[in-house]
């Protein structure tokens, strides 16, 4: 067995959250590296730089990077954030709340949503999401401060952006990376295999490395000088315009968002410590309904590059995966690039069987992603002509298995690297309707008064654990709730 070499510089390009989120951790993980994080004004079509709500695997790549609560909550002032509630996305259908968290708890073995599907069978037991934790708190206000027996609860950030890019500047330079300020950065290739040397930085200066991340937005300014194909999505996601707005001016924070269909697309509402986050997401081949939102607009092309990586260049971010905010999953895929990165860091040949098995996962989480937002359009049930094209769309064919499976006894398939959960599955199929034609088996062992006892008591546990726990305002202004010392 040969001494492998390993990666000594590393060159991160962009000026955004994600590539100093990038650079903070790889200098974290891997100190020995020299890591240059050539800086540029980020693009306004990079949306993991843009939109001010996160998932809450947030959490964890803090966590990874030993940033505490201390930093990110009060020093940053992030909001937390719960869930969404989508309003009109079924005709006839009351609004329901996707929330981060589980709902209920099984019964001899049998998963909740069969429990309740069983009750609902043979009468009303109240609609799905009242039996989440997560979602009950969401709706009233509250926090969940205490624990609750088998209740999970998980929180996303509401993010102030400038404050929080400062944040992961300012910890990446503390960790050791050094920022190369410039206006243009172009790509080097050596002629032998196609790698890239260097960057040209405003034509007249070189900087040279083993490995370059490309975390310059969707036009992937490095990584497409390598290879320009795309995975081009837009047969699965109609939408392809977004217009922004913010109000710093309205201040009155909210653990819970907002995402209401329209005509031709949909709007969000998110109220954040630092201001009000507002916008729209449409397809420009229908007509919109109601006047934009005044903040500005771009262009939106939803896809994935099926090789992020390739030779010495690895696209992250937008460069890697562009989908529209739908589920805020945008600066979460960024995260998960940067993690599957340190931890199959290769050397600086770049041995392509590495490469592959990266790629590999970071496709699959990405088309899993999309299979996910797709599911909000096909099932969603309403009369405008742009929800009745995308009813009638065609399916990726892993959705088109999972709608199926569902379909017939309420189950979904296992995929290794999938981001959301059965109960986040569950809680969009059931809150637009989405239901099997047959119950579980196994639920209709079960007697029907056994199974409505038990969710009367689950349902009675969830209101008396909720109507215990503090506002949300009540945290946000109490610092010894917020982990200051």
């Amino acid at each position: 067995m040969t001494a492998a070499g390993s990666m000594k510089r590393i060159v991160v390009a962009g000026g955004g959250i994600v590539a100093w989120s990038a650079a903070a951790a790889l200098r974290r993980h891997i100190p020995s590296l020299e890591v240059i994080v050539v800086t540029s004004p980020v693009p306004p079509d990079s949306l993991a730089d843009r939109m001010v709500c996160t998932l809450p695997s947030i959490a964890g790549f803090h966590g990874d990077l030993g940033l505490i609560e201390l930093d990110t909550l009060v020093r940053a002032q992030s909001g937390l954030r719960i869930g969404t509630l989508f309003e009109g996305w079924s005709k006839d259908r009351p609004s329901y709340v996707h929330a981060y968290g589980n709902h209920g708890a099984t019964l001899e073995g049998i998963a909740f949503h069969q429990l309740w599907l069983r009750a609902n069978a043979n009468g009303t037991p109240g609609p799905f999401d009242h039996f989440s934790a997560a979602a009950e708190l969401a709706r009233e206000g509250r926090i969940g401060t205490g624990t609750m027996p088998s209740a999970s609860i998980g929180y996303g950030l509401h993010l102030d952006l400038e404050r929080y890019l400062g944040l992961m500047r300012d910890f990446a330079l503390h960790l050791g990376a050094r920022d190369e300020p410039c206006r243009s950065a172009q790509p080097k290739l050596r002629s032998e295999d196609g790698f890239i040397e260097a960057l040209v930085l405003d034509g007249d200066r070189d900087i040279s490395a083993d490995l370059f991340v490309d975390c310059t937005g969707p036009s992937a300014s490095l990584r497409s000088a390598l290879d320009p194909s795309f995975e081009d999505w837009s047969s699965y996601l109609p939408c392809d315009r977004i217009a922004f707005d913010f109000d710093d001016g309205d201040r009155d924070p909210r653990i819970l968002d907002r995402v209401t269909a329209g005509s031709a697309g949909w709007r969000w509402v998110a109220s954040t410590p630092s201001g009000t986050s507002s916008g729209m997401v449409y397809s420009s081949r229908y007509e919109v309904e109601g006047e934009l939102p005044a903040g500005g607009q771009i262009q939106l092309k939803q896809g994935c590059r099926a090789e992020p990586w390739v030779r010495n260049c690895v696209a992250i971010g937008d460069s890697a995966v562009a989908v529209e905010p739908l589920e805020w999953t945008n600066l979460h895929l960024a995260h998960s690039q940067i993690d599957r990165l340190v931890s199959m860091m290769p050397g600086p040949d770049c041995a392509p069987v590495e490469l592959r098995e990266y790629n590999r996962q970071c496709s699959d989480e990405a088309r899993r992603v999309r299979d996910f937002l797709c599911m909000h359009y096909v099932t969603a049930r309403r009369e405008e002509p742009f929800w009745k094209d995308s009813a009638k769309r065609a399916l990726p064919r892993s959705l088109e298995h999972s709608l199926s499976l569902f379909a017939e006894r309420g189950r979904l398939p296992y995929y290794e690297e999938e981001t959301f959960s059965r109960d986040s599955w569950v809680a969009v199929l059931f809150g637009q309707g989405f239901e099997p034609r047959r119950t579980d088996p196994l639920a209709d062992l079960l007697s029907l008064e056994q199974v409505k006892s038990e969710l009367a008591r689950q349902s009675e546990m969830i209101r008396s654990f909720v109507a215990a726990q503090p506002s949300y305002l009540d945290y946000l202004t109490n610092p010894r709730q917020r982990g200051a010392q």
